[in-house]
């Protein structure tokens, strides 16, 4: 009558002797007072009275359902157990007042710290168990994942707690610092139990316990070997913008006669016990971490006081050089500032710079990316787009940018010979970018027929290991002199 809902029980109907129904007769009693209390008695059975969140009969029954969607899916899960360092100290000294305090923030951070969909629950005391859903297909990728969500759990967990003593008139609010250890278990299907999972998470935990706390460890001795190599891998990562310890390699790019018109500068990483580390092992983490961001300064720092050197000479002031911009590199709001103080610094002649972007750029504010490219345009800097018809280009896009160049995909060129949609896919390219009036280049090029399959669909530009690898310093020159004798001698 109020606005609230209100359930009634009524009973009927009125039969006749021969069973059909004549009427209606019934009783109503309010029975909201019933369901409510119904209600409260199926919360409480299934969520914890103190933080709210799921307790272990429906966090067990949650685990179940995770099992099915994994299987499903063909994808890993992952099952976390954990639990506060110290928690016990706090309870004895503060009392438990102080305690439940603490428990209920730590409710509130880790429902922030898990991704949609993932469940948080409370098994009891200072015990909290995370399920994460959906993770990669791969085994190795999978544990990558889940060590990810449980570092950010442990980074929102470490952050200062203000806990409220129980008479605040008297005593003051004080700051308090705790830290979680956490056991980590994978799953795939229905295969291993629950109750053998929360057994592994249990075990896993007491292992990152008995390493110093504050720390995760994985149930699988190979899934911790992955993510101590990951570790391990970002410190030397960090040592090594540090130490500078990158170095450039430059692949040649040639013209149909074999001239070469410039070079693509490409990232190596000199680690001082591993030697060469591939950028395969390395710049995919610089992107999730953020690490690109200085090695990419670093790469274009060194491209433009390479271009200002080979200005000088003038066998080599010809030469283009083309660097690969990362999506967080051109997503920084200063970017063009930092690329025009990098070539006024070096003294390098801005026309023989060029910027590669990947089509994933085209995903990202469009706007801006016309803007920011149009002002680094305007003083020479030209553009390419690689790994072109991989992605999600449109006309309309490509219309709009201030393009200079597209690259054919190697993936492409690979099978240009044997898959008639790749050649098809190569000679749209080609065609695509004469009506844009762009230039084209192919990547991946490794043999003479290859090159001779796109030199007669018009490609005119190349790279791959036909002509070079890509190539330190002192050799790159090396090549760039024998190539000029070469075409000297056939005058």
């Amino acid at each position: 009558m109020d606005g609230e809902r209100t359930y009634l029980a009524t009973k009927g109907p009125l039969r006749g002797a021969d069973g059909q129904v004549f009427g209606m007769f019934g009783i109503s009693r309010d029975i909201t007072e019933r369901k409510a209390v119904a209600s409260q008695i199926e919360h409480l059975a299934f969520y914890d009275s103190l933080t709210d969140l799921p307790n272990r009969r429906l966090m067990l029954d949650r685990l179940k359902q995770a099992q099915t969607s994994c299987a499903r899916r063909n994808q890993y899960g992952a099952l976390m157990l954990i639990d506060l360092d110290n928690f016990k100290t706090l309870n004895d000294t503060q009392g438990h007042d102080v305690g439940d305090r603490l428990l209920v923030q730590v409710a509130s951070r880790l429902r922030c710290a898990i991704r949609s969909g993932d469940t948080i629950a409370r098994l009891g005391g200072d015990e909290f168990v995370a399920i994460l859903e959906d993770l990669d297909a791969s085994v190795d990728a999978a544990a990558v994942q889940a060590q990810s969500v449980a570092e950010k759990i442990q980074t929102q967990l470490n952050l200062a707690y203000t806990l409220q003593q129980s008479l605040p008139d008297t005593s003051p609010s004080h700051q308090h610092h705790c830290t979680s250890s956490i056991g980590i278990t994978l799953f795939h299907d229905h295969s291993i139990s629950v109750d053998e999972l929360m057994k592994r998470a249990d075990t896993a935990m007491y292992q990152a316990k008995a390493g110093g706390r504050n720390t995760l460890r994985f149930f699988d001795p190979a899934m911790q070997a992955v993510v101590a190599k990951r570790a391990a891998l970002e410190i030397d990562l960090r040592t090594a913008i540090e130490e500078k310890q990158f170095v450039l390699h430059y692949q040649p790019q040639v013209d149909s006669f074999g001239r070469t018109l410039g070079a693509e500068a490409l990232v190596r990483w000199q680690h001082p016990e591993h030697g060469l580390v591939s950028p395969l092992m390395f710049i995919p983490m610089a992107e999730e971490t953020g690490l690109i961001l200085p090695i990419g300064q670093w790469v274009l720092e060194q491209a433009c006081r390479q271009l200002a050197a080979w200005a000088t000479r003038p066998q080599t002031e010809h030469l283009t050089l083309a660097v690969n911009v990362s999506v967080r590199q051109f997503g920084l709001p200063h970017f063009v500032d930092l690329v025009l103080a990098t070539v006024a610094q070096t003294g390098a002649r801005p026309e023989r710079l060029k910027l590669e972007l990947t089509e994933s750029l085209l995903l990202e504010n469009m706007q801006d990316m016309i803007v920011k490219m149009t002002a680094l345009k305007a003083t020479g800097i030209g553009f390419s787009l690689d790994d072109f018809g991989t992605g999600y280009s449109s006309l309309a896009y490509l219309k709009r940018l201030p393009l200079d160049q597209l690259k054919i995909d190697q993936s492409f060129v690979r099978d240009v010979l044997t898959d008639a949609n790749d050649a098809a896919i190569a000679q749209m390219v080609i065609a695509l970018a004469k009506t844009l009036g762009l230039a084209v280049i192919a990547e991946g090029v490794e043999t003479e027929a290859q090159r001779d399959a796109l030199s007669k669909l018009g490609c005119r530009a190349y790279q791959g290991y036909l002509f070079s690898k890509p190539l330190p310093l002192d050799e790159f020159e090396a090549f760039l002199h024998r190539v000029e004798h070469q075409h000297g001698d056939r005058c």
